[in-house]
């Protein structure tokens, strides 16, 4: 491989993947390697080693896809689940175990730091994780000499660069849109609530750097090329993108990088990222402001629980499958799961999906649930129906508040996996938004694509590129790109109204559940 081909490396809630891509952004090869989370003393995380190795799996995994081991590349992209908090000491060793997003211990933190600057901060920011590691005086406090995401770690190991794209820095700390650096007057007020917790670092100086799209990020030393390919072959001196979090990369993915677009992403979590056209007129606990890879400011609605308990179920159903002789494979069952989901009834049928804390819905855990009345009738398609709608229920609720703040919307455009199968979901999510909804012929491809996008045009740039971001991704990229696009009909709409009513007002079963079911996982798990 050479100067025309691009390599994006995402890593996912469930999997990490490798995407190569060619000059116009055209896929030539993926690979992957399937991991999952672990609960450890009360937080989710994933090992540093599990990262290392991981990563070198899923390059294999392209490697095998392409037939012969490459040499070099025109540049190379990091992407990874935004938020959390991996702090090392001064020798660069880790100081406690990964904090993922999904952890939602943080709330003193982020209710006080909410209130002191003024701005949203979820329980899932970085600066929310690290203000209360310092309020529950935890002993690594002490040694800490800098903070970065899962994406800003894997960029370090690969270059020895302590930086950040802007949209991953975004959920780090707010971002000063005049400067595209961290606003140094939020900054400011939260030092002074660290220090008076205890803490005795200057926030600044643990941050990484900021950088936005195109912007030269270093380059593949070659310890960062035998990580990534013990073999040896691949060489040292690619340059790299900006490392981004994947609500950037999935952006750039459905090329909803311009005022009044927004994209959908659909997977262990599930978020909406609507790139605004002026600044909220409300700060609300649903709504954070985060930015796009290029800096423009974006309300990202997030919430923790995505498809993952709508996969277990169709797990289950693969299980009967395969007892009674079928060989059905996962989208065959998730198609026959959902096929007639949307021409159901399920009037007094509900699904919670929350499998782990929802801040959305006021929940600290998780219990998924299917709850029935006796009289409601149970069959797979209005079971399917339940399941579909549960996984944008927490996230209807935070586009509600956004119509309330009349933030416009013209398309949103969706993308997962869960968008393969014959536009059931589609459909679902245009009647969950009350807008119409696209799915491009990528809808499966999701932020390793986009991060592969990234890393293109940071070699463009490098060549002399002066289109922005959106102009080059509209005319290189989905110039010619295929779509289709559901408007929801009044009828899809008023249905889906209706069962996130009901699903609101039986957030009590869920929060009875959570008080009288212990949670009993464990590491091995």
């Amino acid at each position: 491989m050479s100067a025309q081909t691009y390599l994006g490396i995402e890593l996912g809630s469930t999997r990490i993947k490798a995407c190569l891509v060619d000059a116009d952004g055209a896929t030539v090869a993926t690979g992957s390697h399937a991991w999952e989370n672990r609960l450890e003393n009360g937080l989710w995380t994933y090992s540093l080693d599990e990262v290392r190795s991981g990563l070198q799996a899923a390059y294999a995994d392209l490697v095998a896809a392409l037939g012969e081991a490459p040499t070099s590349f025109g540049a190379v992209g990091v992407s990874a689940m935004m938020h959390g908090y991996l702090t090392f000491d001064a020798a660069g060793e880790l100081l406690v175990p990964f904090r993922t997003w999904r952890n939602t211990n943080t709330g003193p933190a982020a209710a006080e730091l909410s209130a002191a600057l003024g701005v949203n901060i979820p329980l899932r920011w970085s600066i929310a994780h690290l203000h209360q590691a310092v309020l529950d005086a935890e002993p690594h406090v002490a040694a800490v000499a800098n903070v970065t995401t899962l994406a800003g770690y894997v960029h370090r190991l690969l270059t020895g660069r302590h930086v950040l794209g802007v949209g991953d820095a975004s959920g780090m700390f707010p971002i000063d849109p005049a400067t595209g650096g961290y606003d140094p007057r939020l900054i400011a007020i939260a030092e002074e609530r660290l220090s008076a917790a205890g803490a005795g670092f200057a926030l600044a100086e643990l941050l990484p750097e900021v950088l936005p799209a195109g912007a030269d990020a270093g380059e593949l030393t070659p310890e960062g090329a035998a990580l990534l390919d013990p073999t040896g072959a691949l060489r040292a001196g690619i340059p790299l993108a900006p490392p981004e979090g994947d609500a950037g990369t999935g952006m750039v993915a459905t090329n909803a990088v311009r005022a009044r677009t927004a994209n959908v992403s659909a997977g262990t979590s599930i978020f909406a990222m609507v790139v605004l056209e002026r600044a909220l007129p409300e700060q609300s606990p649903d709504i954070d402001v985060v930015t796009t890879p290029d800096g423009s400011p974006v309300a990202m609605v997030h919430c923790n629980n995505g498809s993952s308990e709508l996969g277990a179920w169709v797990g289950v159903f693969q299980e009967f499958a395969a007892a009674i002789g079928s060989t059905a494979t996962p989208d065959e069952v998730f198609a026959a799961v959902l096929g007639g989901a949307l021409d159901a009834d399920s009037e007094g049928l509900l699904a919670y999906n929350l499998l782990s804390g929802e801040p959305i819905a006021g929940t600290d855990e998780g219990r998924p649930l299917v709850v029935r009345t006796p009289g409601s009738r149970l069959s797979l398609a209005s079971f399917g129906r339940a399941q579909l709608f549960s996984v944008f229920a927490a996230l209807s609720v935070g586009m509600r508040e956004l119509a309330a703040q009349q933030v416009g919307l013209d398309t949103a455009v969706a993308h997962g996996g869960l968008f393969r199968t014959g536009g059931v979901a589609q459909r679902a999510l245009a009647a969950a938004l009350g807008a119409p909804v696209a799915v491009g012929e990528t809808a499966g491809e999701g932020g390793a694509w986009g991060i592969a996008l990234l890393a293109a045009y940071r070699h463009a740039v490098a060549e002399g590129e002066t289109r922005p971001l959106p102009d080059w991704l509209d005319q290189t990229v989905f110039a010619d790109a295929a779509t289709s696009v559901v408007a929801p009909t009044a009828s899809e709409v008023a249905a889906y109204a209706a069962y996130l009513d009901t699903w609101q007002a039986g957030l009590p079963i869920e929060h009875a559940a959570i008080a009288t079911l212990s949670s009993k996982e464990t590491a091995d798990d």
